[in-house]
């Protein structure tokens, strides 16, 4: 069974430079948990690793998309379990490091999203419905359907939103009991590294993160993608670009708009939290920008969890 380390935990908790200081001791290479990165030209709004922060360590699934292209989870979960084989048989372990809960669980668990194609006549009138009734209402009913998937999809997702009404309609199982029952044996022998901080000290951070985001540019980037003809991709419904679209159309000011994006930010690193907290066993670890580092004791569980391939691995401290 193939090795693999993963990474998890809320926005702007710190995964990406535990991924990068990780890497460098077990020469790892780098797959990117996170939906959004796929996407070219989404670069700010989606925190994506800089090339000095690689520091010349291969990372996969970023920029691969342009910002108009569909992407699901099933293609994730393809070409993420094609990566993985690869880097372990060059005798490396791969980090798979991010904040999208369904894609890597998909991959961890090896769902099939294949055996449960799509009732057409179900989904033609779920479309009937939705030019008729608007997004809105077929959100809310999925809210009373199945209040947990509808967590995981933003309103504006139609495509998500029909798809789990049909697979309801179809089966009668809602989408989560659909994807509980795919999730009982692993396809990997993997290690969960859980990040997580103070809530009042994280959702500071997340402050902290999005005025960066400002300062580096992330308006100027909306504005260029914008004026490129994606404002109604799926892609760009993503925090981080929904909320400085109405700005650009001056709808809001800018300080509206910024403010949105730290309340959407802050919301979204509560269901990650809660969405990792119940879907997968991992092993948690604090940290805090005052210093708390808990790099060493991480080196050290993964040391113990993989002690028994580690002659099949490329291994050396940094």
């Amino acid at each position: 069974m193939n090795n693999v380390i993963v990474i998890v935990g809320p926005t702007a908790v710190g995964k990406t430079k535990l991924s990068i200081d990780l890497a460098k001791v077990f020469r790892s290479e780098i797959i990117s948990g996170d939906s959004m990165q796929v996407y070219q030209s989404m670069d700010i709004g989606t925190g994506k690793v800089t090339a000095t922060e690689k520091a010349g360590i291969p990372h996969y699934m970023i920029d691969i998309k342009r910002p108009d292209e569909p992407f699901s989870a099933a293609e994730y979960q393809v070409l993420v379990q094609t990566y993985i084989q690869e880097i372990n048989q060059k005798n490396h372990i791969p980090i798979l490091v991010g904040g999208s809960g369904l894609y890597i669980q998909s991959v961890l668990y090896d769902y099939d999203f294949s055996n449960r194609k799509r009732n057409i006549e179900i989904t033609k009138m779920l479309e009937k419905r939705l030019k008729e009734e608007g997004i809105d209402v077929l959100y809310e009913e999925l809210n009373h359907i199945d209040k947990e998937q509808a967590e995981k999809i933003h309103p504006n997702n139609y495509r998500r939103v029909i798809r789990a009404l049909e697979v309801y309609e179809s089966t009668g199982l809602t989408m989560s009991e659909y994807h509980k029952q795919q999730t009982t044996s692993p396809n990997y022998n993997h290690f969960i590294i859980g990040l997580e901080m103070d809530r009042k000290t994280l959702y500071n951070q997340i402050n902290n993160r999005v005025d960066s985001m400002i300062q580096q540019g992330l308006i100027h980037e909306v504005e260029h993608l914008y004026k490129q003809g994606y404002a109604d991709c799926q892609s760009m419904k993503a925090i981080g670009y929904k909320e400085i679209i109405p700005y650009l159309k001056g709808e809001i000011d800018l300080d509206t708009a910024i403010e949105t994006l730290k309340r959407n930010s802050r919301r979204y690193a509560k269901r990650q939290y809660t969405w990792f907290k119940n879907k997968m066993d991992i092993k948690w670890y604090t940290i805090s920008p005052e210093g708390n580092n808990p790099l060493p004791e991480i080196i050290q569980d993964v040391e113990q969890f993989f002690s028994e391939t580690y002659n099949k691995l490329c291994y050396k401290r940094s």
